[in-house]
């Protein structure tokens, strides 16, 4: 997360670092480092998850050719509720103060917020593993507890988002 940040605020030019040291115009380019960490932040965020929704799309078709129909509606379960996250995510208002540019964020709760999004980046990974898990049990045993297992993997990708505005209004 801090590399995310870390790496646009470095980038900034010898302008722009002279332009800080004016007052009131640094706190301004603080804000569009932050935003543009965002962005950042939340493409890599949707990227990481969109190519899990592939592969669930891929898995059901292949679920279809070899026979496992009864499943493809419950992997389609997890690929709804990935695309509600991965749209969440996409839809949301970019801004310094995490995603809602109306509401100020203080450096506590900005520090609780790059825990959050942390933790969805982090999450992405366990989601690539069971997407792993249930391709493996399309061979053999196992594939409801895989499916089910992703479904509520997803599920809570949804629900951190939701306490992540929590931390926000509160």
């Amino acid at each position: 997360m801090a590399d995310i940040l870390g790496s646009i605020t470095n980038a900034r030019s010898l302008l722009e670092k002279i332009a800080s040291k004016i007052p009131g115009f640094g706190g301004y380019l603080e804000k569009e480092t932050r935003r543009s960490a965002d962005k950042l932040l939340r493409d890599t965020i949707v990227s990481r998850y969109g190519d899990q929704l592939s592969r669930i799309s891929a898995l059901q078709a292949q679920l279809v050719q070899s026979g496992g129909i009864e499943y493809v509606d419950d992997l389609q379960g997890a690929a709804t509720r990935l695309q509600r996250f991965i749209d969440t995510v996409k839809t949301a208002a970019y801004g310094y103060a995490g995603f809602f540019d109306a509401v100020k964020v203080k450096e506590d709760e900005l520090a609780k917020l790059y825990a959050f999004d942390n933790a969805l980046l982090d999450n992405a990974a366990k989601v690539t593993g069971l997407v792993d898990a249930v391709e493996a049990a399309m061979s053999g045993d196992g594939l409801p507890a895989s499916i089910k297992a992703l479904t509520a993997a997803v599920a809570e990708c949804n629900a951190a988002f939701e306490r992540r505005k929590e931390v926000l209004l509160s």
